[in-house]
């Protein structure tokens, strides 16, 4: 997890500029126990899925808390697209199994959490459409691929 270290300035945080860009692009955003609640798990085992970045979040909002982007869950029946099963239609969700590979592979370019999300939620014009739309289809590949060539 990445942490917002108090002392910074606003006026000369380049985060707290992104931030509105990142809110339009991301949407809707899960705190911490909201997440866990999602996946039907407690927040011990939510707050493991981030540390084993699984997924990627940052502390956002009025009071500052950890939030991680709501579309990085999918249905369950779609955690791994190119093997999607049938809807079994109770509402569950997971966390979309390409997501740490990528986190790792831009972790590894240097990328930091929240710059791990914007180029997630960004149109990529070689894709046509944003990486986490085209992971959500089943693009891993070419989606890694891009992901790679930013190191």
């Amino acid at each position: 997890m990445t942490d917002h270290d108090a002392t910074t300035d606003p006026s000369t945080d380049p985060s707290v500029d992104r931030s509105a860009e990142l809110d339009a692009l991301v949407g809707e955003w899960l705190s911490l126990p909201d997440f866990a609640e999602a996946l039907g798990t407690d927040v011990g085992r939510a707050r493991s899925i981030v540390q084993e970045r699984r997924v990627v979040g940052m502390r956002r909002g009025e009071r500052t808390t950890f939030q991680v982007p709501a579309r990085f869950l999918v249905p369950l029946h779609l955690i791994e697209p190119a093997n999607a099963k049938q809807p079994s239609g109770d509402g569950r969700l997971g966390v979309l199994a390409s997501l740490q590979g990528t986190i790792a592979v831009l972790t590894d370019a240097g990328f930091r959490d929240e710059e791990i999300i914007g180029w997630l939620f960004r149109t990529e014009e070689e894709l046509g459409e944003s990486p986490i739309d085209a992971l959500v289809k089943g693009r891993k590949a070419h989606v890694r691929r891009i992901a790679q060539s930013l190191a």
